[in-house]
């Protein structure tokens, strides 16, 4: 068999497909690059004006899946989303349950405004005008008339009871006292005793008369004090309308588009006359929160709390990295003063949800599912289409903490949660609602297929990686280079790897070395240098396998030939880093029943699919050599020098190639190494890194010495997979190393045995010569040695029965 050529072991990026010089000549992406499934997903999700249709996209970390979508939304155009401002104010009515006005985006901080400034001028303005000499002397008028009808009537009272030789005292404030007089002194209990009985009479019945006559009066005072109060009401209404009516009418024709607002400032007006101690006397309450909240100091009651803020004509995008409970519904501040407790509306503080009302809220689905009380509330603002600001302390404790209960907020939102694929099988498998709820999958891809004008595409993503980062812009040739490792990466040679963490990191440290070297562009020599610094930091662990090679401890072979030995090929991963290892298969036959021992699964050393692969292997051999008479063979398989599991089924045809040498007592070469899996009908099967198991054995090949006839077998299936190192391929170039590709396991062995593996006629029979004829012919003599003992010892039983 031919040595596959150089071309088929690398792809390289041809330049001229690339039509610029540098990527600042190339516009950042506007969409995500390689997701059209995803994108369209996406955008079906967005402008479905229906609930439920909420977004989770699937893909392992590391995507981009964010970034990808932050994009997009940046540049979607979206009409349907309404975006407004929202606000609290006070509830005169029911201060516990704050009002909740909505209103154009922009309009809330003019409101917000206009109130600060109403409020700023009556804060000076009443108190003035309150102490000014006209409103006293107002006032003073009222409480004068109030006085003199109070005096008048207390005096005719007073008048009667004189004449009656009874006195009316004053005892409390509203309270009076009917007393018998003895001249110009009051009775004692004493004196009032010593009278005769018809004196003390007549005096019980003058204070009678007088006190229902008393009552009256008291009547009437009470009423003239309630007018006296209606009147003092109505100067301080008319007063304080003098002052702000004018204000409060241009606020109310400014706003009367908008009925919330209409109708909370016209309870205000009314409000702020019942409530004018408010700007007279210093409320230490209302000082406490002003400063505790950091706001100013000005009367809280009437001030507008402006929840969300939002730029006319922008839909917010909220990305949420942090979705408690607090950050994600928003929750009301608490003041401590002097050892009490207390809020109102103007400490409530908005949450996520709030701020990206109208427009797209961005989370992480596991951080939300880790949250306590988030997952079932966000599906309860979800399904009624509501903001609803919730005490979580009521509901964490069985204490009945007096709170508020703010008005709840119109909810029109589109959600996107970020997750891996086995979060959403679970949210399916588990949570009724979620189907309901996220009825978009926006399945994102690892790859993108590779041609000429992806590679466009995906040099414009490379430069908008650059200019998202703030990286110095790339050369054509190391475009072409990111775009080589890109494929490297996808393990494929016609695909891109869409993994953009990947290919961030590898920008921003090929940004480092041009830096170092005071380049002012990336270039190709930038990227290779970023690539082996990063190799050679990872690889502490992988050179410390070669340096047990390179001291003998491993024994691995290079050169030669042995029965029952074939060179494997595997994969070690030391967490991001993965790498090529050899591995001495090996194999011995002994007299059995035909059973193959596999020591790794005895001593459970071997995983399932490892298992699964021997046994495969085991029933092709039973296939070609046993099917009409029993295989008096038996075998046992191991990886020498393996303390640890092993698993994955790319060794089987290594493996049987062993069993094949040891059975046919045929030497196999040493200086080739074979990895690939196998099925019943002898095709060899792709496997996973075959460029690491390849650069492995050349690398073990390089320390033991290259002689120029050593190499690697890979199954065809993965040639479409090779991008081998540049080290790999100056061997090959040089006729240093070779890479064979074989599809049925009868080329392997014939390539590691160096003679044909045979084909059967119609009889069953192997040509001379062949690997097969050799064990057909073991097999043979086996048989034909177990004819002759059964005979034999058939023969000994007969003569011992006629003795």
């Amino acid at each position: 068999m031919k040595a596959l050529p150089l071309n088929q072991l690398y792809k390289a990026c041809v330049l001229k497909d690339l039509p610029f010089k540098t990527t600042r000549q190339l516009d950042p992406l506007a969409e995500i690059v390689g997701q059209n499934r995803a994108q369209e997903a996406v955008r079906f999700a967005l402008s479905m004006p229906h609930g439920g249709y909420n977004v989770y996209a699937v893909g392992r970390n590391g995507l981009g899946k964010r970034s990808m979508m932050l994009r997009y939304l940046e540049h979607h155009t979206d009409e349907e989303h309404r975006i407004h401002d929202w606000c609290y104010v006070a509830n005169f009515d029911e201060p516990r349950v704050p009002r909740m006005i909505q209103l154009p985006a922009g309009e809330g901080a003019n409101l917000k405004h206009d109130m600060e400034k109403l409020m700023s001028r009556l804060v000076k303005m009443i108190p003035q005008t309150f102490d000014s000499d006209a409103f006293l002397e107002r006032a003073e008028q009222l409480k004068n008339e109030y006085t003199k009808k109070q005096e008048d009537e207390l005096e005719k009272v007073a008048n009667q009871a004189r004449r009656k030789k009874v006195s009316l005292t004053l005892t409390t404030p509203g309270g009076y006292r009917l007393v018998a007089m003895k001249g110009d002194e009051p009775h004692t209990v004493e004196t009032f005793a010593e009278l005769t009985e018809e004196e003390r009479d007549r005096f019980e019945d003058a204070i009678n008369k007088l006190e229902k006559k008393l009552r009256q009066s008291v009547r009437k005072i009470a009423d003239w004090e309630q007018e006296y109060a209606e009147k003092q009401q109505a100067l301080n209404q008319e007063t304080l309308e003098a002052i702000s009516g004018r204000q409060i009418d241009e606020l109310v024709k400014r706003y009367e588009k908008e009925p919330d607002v209409v109708a909370y400032l016209e309870s205000m007006r009314t409000d702020l006359a019942e409530n004018l101690d408010i700007f007279l006397d210093d409320d230490e309450d209302q000082v406490a929160i002003a400063y505790a909240s950091l706001d100013k100091k000005m009367p809280r009651r009437y001030l507008v709390n402006l929840l969300v803020h939002q730029k006319d004509g922008e839909v917010p995008v909220v990305v949420e990295d942090n979705p408690t409970y607090h950050n994600l519904f928003g929750y009301v501040e608490n003041v401590t003063f002097k050892g009490t407790v207390f809020t109102d509306y103007s400490l409530i503080r908005p949450g996520s949800l709030h701020r990206a009302n109208g427009g797209y809220l961005l989370m992480d689905a596991i951080k939300v599912l880790e949250q306590p009380f988030v997952w079932d509330g966000l599906k309860r603002a979800l399904r009624s289409r509501t903001i609803s600001i919730n005490s979580l302390e009521r509901e964490l404790t069985l204490s009945g903490t007096i709170s508020l209960e703010p008005e709840a907020i119109p909810l029109n939102v589109k959600i996107v949660l970020f997750g891996d694929r086995e979060t959403w099988m679970l949210l399916q498998e588990y949570d009724p609602e979620f189907a309901e709820l996220f009825r978009v999958t926006a399945d994102f891809e690892n790859e993108m297929r590779r041609s000429s004008e992806s590679q466009v595409l995906y040099a414009k993503f490379i430069a908008s990686l650059v200019h998202e980062k703030g990286l110095l812009h790339c050369d054509r040739k190391a475009v072409a280079r990111v775009i080589e490792y890109s494929a490297r990466t996808a393990e494929h040679q016609a695909r891109l790897s869409l993994h953009a963490a990947d290919i961030a990191n590898l920008l921003r440290e090929s940004d480092y070395w041009a830096r170092q070297a005071k380049a002012r562009l990336i270039h190709a020599e930038h990227v290779e240098k970023a690539l082996t610094s990063a190799r050679y930091r990872s690889s502490r662990i992988r050179d410390q396998f070669f340096d047990a090679i390179r001291d003998g401890a491993t024994l691995v072979t290079t050169e030669g030939k042995r029965v029952g030995q074939v060179n494997a090929l595997s994969v070690l991963s030391t967490g991001g880093f993965e790498f090529g290892l050899s591995n001495r298969v090996t194999a011995t036959c002994y007299y059995g029943d035909g059973d193959v021992l596999d020591i790794e699964r005895d001593v459970k050393l071997g995983g399932n699919i490892h298992s699964k692969g021997v046994m495969i292997l085991s029933a092709w051999l039973s296939s070609r050599f046993a099917s009409k008479d029993p295989m008096h063979l038996s075998a046992s398989l191991t990886f020498e020098q393996n303390y640890g599991e092993v698993d994955g089924d790319s060794a089987s045809v290594a493996e049987l190639c062993a069993l094949v040498s040891a059975l046919s007592e045929i030497p196999v070469r040493q200086d080739l190494a074979i990895t690939g899996s196998m099925n019943q009908f002898g095709e060899v099967q792709p496997i996973g890194g075959a460029n690491e198991k390849i650069e492995g054995f050349y690398e073990t090949c390089r320390i033991k010495g290259l002689n120029g006839s050593q190499g690697a077998i890979v199954p065809k299936t993965n040639v479409q997979n090779l991008m081998l190192d540049s080290e790999v391929l100056d061997a090959v170039r040089d006729g240093q190393f070779h890479i064979y590709a074989v599809s049925t396991v009868e080329e392997a062995i014939e390539l590691l045995l160096g003679k044909p593996a045979g084909r059967a006629d119609r009889k069953g029979n192997y040509s001379r010569g062949t690997v097969f004829a050799a064990i057909a012919k073991r097999l043979a003599e086996l048989r034909e040695r177990e004819r002759q003992e059964h005979e034999s010892h058939d023969g000994a039983a007969k003569d011992s029965t006629i003795h």
